[in-house]
């Protein structure tokens, strides 16, 4: 299974509502990569910038696919990428 942008995206926005009691909505996401961190984001919620490490964006997949797709993922069964022609990330989920 893979997931795009969108839905990494909305994975965090989700994970991050349900543990601080926000709404998604409440919750902005920019992801990107570069040769010294790898994938991470930044993120904004009310009015505070935080940035998430890999980790961070793999916890909020592996509760995302569950929630949103009944599929019991682990961090392992995970793998980020991106599609720099399309520029789109993704995230392959090993069934």
């Amino acid at each position: 299974m893979r997931i795009l942008t969108n839905e990494i995206i909305n994975a965090v926005c989700y994970h991050t509502a349900q543990r601080r009691g926000l709404q998604p909505t409440d919750v902005e996401v920019q992801l990107s990569w570069d040769e010294e961190y790898g994938y991470t984001a930044e993120m904004w919620v009310q009015g505070r910038s935080q940035y998430l490490i890999e980790a961070n964006l793999l916890e909020a997949i592996e509760q995302y696919v569950y929630s949103q797709y009944n599929i019991r993922a682990f961090r392992s069964d995970i793998q980020l990428g991106l599609d720099e022609e399309a520029g789109e990330f993704f995230a392959d989920i090993a069934s």
